[in-house]
């Protein structure tokens, strides 16, 4: 992994408003954290993993991590320009943290002039959100993961 790919997820973490992102790709892991006070890129670690350590003994327990195999995707049920909020001005329908009931409104695909809601069909919680306003999505794109 390079330098250039780490700051690319660095960005993600930003944008989507994601407080931590941990990955271990062979022997390199990096975990990313957010909202510490320090610039994301001082969170960053590369190193052979060996066992976990007691490096979190901080005293405060860690937010459990989000197993994402086992993440339900929302996906895009037709092509079109994916709206978070039902105005430019107004808060998104959800974000990541946000609990959602079977029924609610997640976002809005505008598709030939149209404005097609997509709701939740599950109960959950937002555990990512896939695609950022003004996007195209395609048909079947991942717009989020609920867990």
């Amino acid at each position: 992994m390079n330098i250039k790919q780490i700051r690319e997820l660095a960005q993600i973490v930003k944008e989507c408003g994601l407080t931590a992102l941990e990955i271990t790709e062979g022997e390199t892991h990096i975990r990313l954290k957010s909202g510490t006070g320090a610039p994301l890129g001082t969170a960053l670690a590369q190193a052979p993993a060996p066992a976990p350590a007691a490096a979190e003994g901080t005293g405060s327990k860690p937010d459990s991590p989000i197993d994402f195999n086992k993440v339900y995707e929302v996906k895009a049920s037709l092509v079109g320009v994916f709206y978070a909020a039902p105005a430019p001005d107004a808060p998104p329908f959800v974000s990541v943290g946000s609990k959602v009931k079977k029924g609610d409104v997640l976002c809005i695909i505008e598709a030939m002039k149209l404005m097609n809601e997509i709701v939740a069909d599950r109960d959950g919680e937002v555990a990512d959100v896939c695609v950022r306003t003004g996007e195209v999505v395609e048909y079947g794109q991942t717009l989020f993961k609920l867990c």
